[in-house]
């Protein structure tokens, strides 16, 4: 590692240890030349993820779009800005895992919505609202009795479990 210092090409590794998040190793190292320490980070080097548009445009996936779409969607909603990382980490993982390097708007929205929906119902509606395009009353009207039919339906499930025990 070239010390950015005095350049000099070599250096030595003082410290190593993972990042509190675990996915990088910060290592301190020190210039065999000036001896002045430094810091670097090593991660993993990631495919780039290509977001094919409804318009058929394409760019690179960019987390960060769906975590401010998230956080609009949360305004004056108790989520913690942890659980709406966490729900974005986990939509950024299922979608590098599914070794596709080219995935649609639409795949991430509903990847989005399903895990939004089990952490916070009104914030599910206002996503849906955007992601969706709903343009009349109408539309809100069937996200809304599409919520209370699964929980309905879930409630249901929950009595006939109590019932059978």
């Amino acid at each position: 590692m070239r010390c950015p210092f005095c350049t000099y090409p070599e250096s030595k590794v003082v410290d190593s240890r993972p990042t509190e998040d675990g996915r990088e190793i910060r290592r301190r190292r020190e210039c065999i030349k000036c001896g002045i320490r430094f810091t670097t980070y090593e991660k993993v080097e990631k495919l780039p993820l290509v977001v094919v548009k409804k318009s058929g445009g394409r760019e690179l996936f960019d987390r960060s779009k769906i975590l401010n779409g998230l956080v609009r969607a949360s305004v004056k909603r108790a989520i913690p800005l942890e659980k709406l990382e966490q729900l974005v980490d986990d939509v950024e993982t299922q979608l590098r895992n599914n070794l596709d390097r080219e995935v649609s708007t639409s795949l991430i929205g509903e990847l989005v919505l399903e895990r939004l929906r089990q952490l916070d119902e009104v914030a599910y509606v206002r996503f849906a609202s955007v992601y969706r395009e709903f343009s009349d009353v109408g539309n809100f009207f069937k996200e809304l009795q599409k919520l209370t039919d699964r929980n309905s339906d879930s409630a249901e499930l929950n009595e006939d479990d109590r019932e059978q025990r």
